[in-house]
Parts: structure tokens; sequence; C-alpha cells
């Protein structure tokens, strides 16, 4: 009797488990939400270095804005110096929303997103962002940013 009624009853709920499943967010997606996350943080502290930690770092990392290209990790924190750290400028407060990630396989994810900086002057730029992250020994990380700025900016 008991394997009748677990006969029954499995077949019901499947597709209430495999919706639970579907709607909890992977391990994987969580990592890289916390990696972005850890990167807001460190950037809002004025760590640059901290922030970076979120990028693959080797000489083969992109980052595309601007219209123009950076290769590599250095001369991407050069080029993040460069704009948030000379002198009369300022790295403002970071935030990131509407978070998107998909999952391409078990090691690599397609990340879509705002972002915005909110200056001591009271002006708010942002723009949008297209992120691959890779899983590596070290955990995941950016292998290629393209971030656009709003055209008002």
């Amino acid at each position: 009797m008991l394997k009748l009624v677990g006969a029954l009853c499995f077949p019901m709920l499947l597709p209430v488990a495999l919706a639970l499943l579907d709607a909890a967010p992977s391990t994987a997606e969580a990592d890289i939400a916390a990696t972005l996350n850890a990167q807001v943080e460190a950037w809002n502290r004025g760590d640059l270095e901290g922030f970076m930690q979120g990028y693959w770092s080797s000489p083969e990392l992109t980052f595309s804005s601007g219209g123009s290209q950076t290769k590599g990790w250095q001369p991407t924190l050069d080029r993040y110096r460069r704009r948030y750290q000379s002198a009369g400028s300022e790295m403002g407060k970071l935030s990131f929303d509407d978070l998107q990630i998909t999952m391409l396989a078990s090691n690599s994810a397609f990340v879509r997103g705002q972002w915005q900086l909110t200056m001591s002057n009271g002006k708010k730029p942002g723009g949008l962002f297209t992120l691959i992250f890779r899983r590596m020994p070290q955990g995941w990380r950016i292998v290629h940013d393209h971030t656009s700025a709003e055209c008002s900016q």
C-alpha cells in the first residue's frame, strides 16, 4: 500500500520540487553576486585594489568602455586610478542594480546590470555593464567587462 501511495504522489510532487529548484539561485550565482557585492564594498571604502580582486589577475583581462579597450589587470587598475583617484576626481558611492546572472556552463557566466555612482556634488553618473565571469582556482572572476555610461553624463 505504501508503494502505491508513493507511486501516486511522486508524479504530483515532481513538478513542485523542480519549480523550487529552478527558483532558488545556484551556488555559482550566489558566489558571483557575492563577488560583485565585495567589489561595491571595496569601492565605497576607496579601495581600488580590493575592487580589482573581482577581476582576473591576468594580462588577458579585457575592459571596454568609452570607445576604447584596456587589456590586462594592471592597465585596468591604472585606468581606474587615473579616472577616479587622480587630482580633482572622486570615486563617489557605487551601487549595482538589476543584476541578471546567466550561467553559460559550470565554470562560466554572463552577467548584466546597471551601475551608478553618487557623487558629493549630487550628480549620479551611471550606465550598463555586461560581464563574463569564469570560475578560477581562487573563485569567480571577471574576465571581460564592457561598461557603458548614459549619454547625459
